[in-house]
């Protein structure tokens, strides 16, 4: 909020994950330790349902903020003029959607969607866990998890190819660039020197040179354009080009390592995601699924910890991986001296 740089229609998703992960932090967890430390609940059926609500709409829409910042990647990288229509409406309309999803999944038992026996954990097994009711609990996992893990593992994997596509295509273009083509022809027979006077910039004899640049470093083609019906198309060999051919091959080794540096984060992102939500997400399923299935109080709490962790995960998981952010978070941690190194470091690289 405070670093004007950071104020972008992007990050407005980063901001409302972060709401998300922080109501996780503040509203769920004291309470879920309260009750992993005495081992029983003694605060009542309306506060249970009030913390377990407040667990299923913030862990929901924590997951719901990951797909939506996954669909924000993919359309970036594959829709060219989505960086036009990524305004403040439609990621706002992202976010209600999330908001309204999670809301919908978590009101259901305090509507009354919940199984015969939930009143009888919570006052006389002193039990205060959501739902079981194997209708809710497949609608509930699916919204929450599974659905949106498909979406999340789907996007990620279009944003990869995408992104590995685009690296060798700039591959591709770079090594076309070290071709030059020519077009030469002669003058018509009944135009006659007198009237045919070089203009400025010409190569001589009519010719007029058009030198076409583009964008760097993706090709340098030199065409010249007479008036006559001869062409011929060569490659050159510049003196220097073995430094030339050393420059390719450590672009393209910058290049592979920009490919595995996607690949990576991306792993990254979708790891940590499904390491610590798939273990809970499966027991949850299981626990009103399969009677004969006995599952430990101690792993149904690990893996229950383990989903509250993502949370304290995403701020790492999708700051860390931005400049933006990296820069931003070492000023607040650096204070001044950070930022005058900043700038000193900025200066000397324009000088270069």
């Amino acid at each position: 909020l405070l670093e004007r740089n950071l104020q972008s229609v992007a990050n407005h998703l980063i901001l409302s994950l972060a709401v998300a992960d922080l109501l996780v932090a503040c509203l769920v967890m004291p309470l879920g330790a309260v009750y992993e430390v005495s081992k029983e609940w003694r605060l009542g059926a309306d506060l249970c349902d009030m913390w377990t609500s407040s667990d299923v709409l913030c862990c929901t829409a924590s997951i719901l903020h990951l797909v939506a910042i996954a669909l924000d990647r993919y359309w970036a990288v594959t829709d060219i003029d989505y960086a036009h229509q990524r305004t403040a409406r439609r990621i706002g309309y992202m976010i209600i959607i999330i908001w309204t999803l999670s809301v919908l999944v978590s009101i259901a038992p305090l509507l009354g969607w919940k199984d015969p026996e939930w009143e009888t954990r919570v006052y006389q097994d002193l039990q205060c866990i959501v739902s079981q009711d194997i209708g809710y609990q497949i609608f509930a996992t699916a919204s929450s998890f599974y659905v949106p893990l498909l979406v999340i593992l789907f996007l990620y994997w279009r944003i990869f190819l995408a992104a590995r596509k685009r690296i060798r295509r700039r591959q591709q273009v770079r090594s076309f660039s070290t071709f030059k083509c020519r077009e030469t022809t002669t003058a018509f027979t009944n135009v006659s020197s007198a009237n045919t006077s070089p203009e400025k910039g010409s190569l001589g004899n009519g010719i007029e040179r058009d030198r076409i640049e583009i964008d760097p470093p993706t090709a340098d083609i030199s065409m010249a354009y007479p008036s006559g019906n001869q062409a011929s198309c060569s490659s050159s060999r510049p003196p220097g080009s073995s430094g030339l051919a050393s420059r390719k091959k450590t672009q393209s080794s910058t290049d592979s390592k920009r490919e595995r540096k996607a690949a990576k984060t991306l792993a990254i992102i979708t790891g940590a995601f499904v390491c610590c939500w798939l273990p809970f997400f499966i027991i949850a399923i299981l626990l009103p699924t399969c009677t004969s299935c006995d599952i430990s109080p101690l792993i149904t709490s690990v893996c229950l910890w383990l989903g509250y962790f993502n949370s304290t995960l995403n701020p790492i998981i999708y700051t860390i991986f931005s400049p933006e952010f990296r820069h931003a978070f070492k000023r607040i941690l650096c204070g001044r001296r950070y930022s005058l190194r900043r700038t000193r470091n900025l200066g000397v690289r324009h000088m270069r």
